[in-house]
C-alpha cells in the first residue's frame, strides 16, 4: 500500500485593489477692515486651494481649486466646502476643466457645499467639466443663503473632448442642485443621463445634437438690465443657443424689484470651445467688479 502523493492546487492571485483618489477642501473667509480675508483653510488628499495675490475691486478675494489627481474616474470622490462670511466677496474657480474618465467600476463623486452669510457675495465659477466616453459621474451642489446675500453659479458640461476628435457615446451623469434662502428652497434641479448619451443628446428637446451645455444662475443683487444683456450676448454667439429668464422669488413682484429674484440661463453649443466663447462675456456681465477669473483667460 502506497501513500497518496500530496497535490498542491495553485490559485490565481487576487486582483489588486485599484487605487482611488479622495479629496476634501474647505475655505472660509471673513470681512476685516473693509476687505475679505482668509478665516479657515483645510486641504486633504487630492484637493488643494490656492489664493492668488490679486487685488480685486471692493476688497473681494479669488480662490482657485485644484484636483491634483488630474481628473476623476469611478470610485474617486472630491468634496468642496466654501463659506463666505458676512459682508465678504469671493469668486471661486478651478485651475482647469475637470476631466471625468472612463469608469471601470463605481461613480466619480463630487460634492459641493456653499454657504453665504449676511450681505455676502459668492461666485462659483469652475471651468468646464469634460465627460469622456463610458464615464460615470455624480455631482451634488447645495447652497445656503441669507435674504440679502448674492450668488452667481456657472456650470458647464462638455460631452467629449471635441478638439481631439473624442466623443461621448455612452455614460452616466447625475447632477443635483438645491439652493435655499434661510432654509427655504428657492431652486432645485436634477439632470440624469444614462446609457446611450449621444443618442439622447440628439433629441430636439434635449440638445439637438450639441456637445456642450451650461447653466448660469444669479440670485439677488440684480439691477434689472442683466437679462436683456445676457440675451443679446447669447443671440450674437456662433453655434450657441439659449436664453435667460427672470424668475420671482416670493409671492409678489416686489421681490424682483428688491433684487431678491433669480436670473436663470440655459445654453447649448456645438462644442466646448464655442460654449466658452459665450460664457466669458456672460460671466463678466454678471460678476460685477470682480469680473472674469484669471484662470479663465489663460
Amino acid at each position: 500500500m502506497h501513500d497518496a502523493a500530496a497535490v498542491t492546487i495553485s490559485r490565481p492571485p487576487a486582483p489588486a485593489a485599484m487605487q482611488r483618489s479622495q479629496g476634501h477642501g474647505r475655505l472660509a473667509v471673513h470681512a476685516s477692515h473693509g476687505r475679505t480675508r482668509l478665516a479657515e483653510l483645510y486641504q486633504q488628499g487630492s484637493a488643494k486651494i490656492r489664493l492668488p495675490e490679486r487685488h480685486l475691486p471692493g476688497g473681494s478675494m479669488e480662490a482657485v481649486l485644484i484636483n491634483t489627481s488630474g481628473g476623476m474616474t469611478g470610485g474617486d470622490s472630491l468634496k468642496w466646502d466654501i463659506v463666505a462670511g458676512s459682508d465678504t466677496g469671493l469668486s471661486v474657480t478651478t485651475q482647469a476643466g475637470e476631466k471625468i474618465y472612463k469608469a471601470a467600476d463605481g461613480l466619480a463623486d463630487m460634492d459641493v457645499c456653499l454657504k453665504l452669510g449676511r450681505n455676502a457675495r459668492l461666485a462659483w465659477l469652475p471651468q468646464e467639466t469634460i465627460l469622456f466616453d463610458r464615464s460615470a459621474y455624480s455631482r451634488r451642489l447645495d447652497v445656503e443663503m441669507e435674504e440679502d446675500s448674492k450668488l452667481l453659479l456657472c456650470e458647464a458640461i462638455v460631452f467629449g473632448r471635441h478638439g481631439h476628435g473624442e466623443t461621448l457615446k455612452t455614460g452616466f451623469l447625475r447632477d443635483r442642485w438645491r439652493i435655499r434662502i434661510n432654509n427655504r428652497l428657492i431652486h432645485a434641479e436634477e439632470l440624469h443621463l444614462e446609457g446611450p448619451v449621444a443618442d439622447i443628446l440628439e433629441r430636439p428637446a434635449i440638445a439637438s445634437g450639441c456637445g456642450a451645455v451650461a447653466t448660469l444662475l444669479a440670485v439677488g443683487g440684480m439691477s434689472g438690465g442683466e437679462q436683456d444683456g445676457m440675451n443679446r450676448i447669447i443671440a450674437s454667439a456662433d453655434g450657441v443657443s439659449g436664453a435667460a429668464s427672470r424668475i420671482e422669488i416670493g409671492e409678489t413682484k416686489r421681490a424682483m424689484a428688491g433684487g431678491t429674484g433669480k436670473l436663470l440661463a440655459r445654453l447649448v453649443a456645438r462644442d466646448g470651445y464655442l460654449l466658452r466663447k459665450s460664457l466669458v462675456p456672460l460671466v463678466k456681465l454678471l460678476n460685477g467688479e470682480a469680473g472674469l477669473p484669471k484662470s479663465w483667460a489663460t
